[in-house]
């Protein structure tokens, strides 16, 4: 059984969130910080993260941020948006040379047949945010 592409299709699953600044109303903070080893050469690091997005919220975009951090290359960040405990939104997006990643969603749509604003999101939500790094220790 090869490793990596198990590896890889782990990290696609568990569609990832490196939270931390999304604009204006739109409010989020860490929780919990967790480092799962894979092998001996890279763990899996999941953000628990919440965000709420006022019902008064006038932005049509948030933003999830990670700065820059040791990421196991040719690894994505998966990001995975629940509500209540039911999965809304995931997304997956590639770290830049620094380590740091960026994903921008829509908050508000507007409604072309009606031309009424919609909130795409809304009230409280958990944001998982997964990344695969390097062992710090090496255990060969």
């Amino acid at each position: 059984m090869n490793v990596k592409p198990n590896l890889l299709l782990i990290a696609s699953i568990m569609t990832v969130f490196g939270v931390l600044v999304i604009p204006a109303d739109i409010s989020a903070e860490v929780n919990q910080v967790t480092v799962t080893p894979i092998n001996e050469k890279v763990s899996l690091e999941k953000t628990i993260t919440t965000m709420n997005v006022p019902l008064d919220n006038k932005l049509p975009w948030g933003t999830v941020r990670g700065g820059a951090s040791d990421v196991a290359e040719r690894y994505p960040i998966i990001i995975q948006f629940y509500k209540g405990g039911d999965p809304v939104h995931f997304a997956q997006v590639d770290a830049k040379g620094d380590g740091s990643y960026e994903y921008k969603f829509r908050v508000r749509n507007l409604d072309s047949n009606t031309g009424e604003f919609v909130n795409v999101f809304e009230g409280d939500y958990t944001v998982k945010i997964y990344k695969v790094i390097p062992n710090t220790n090496d255990l060969t």
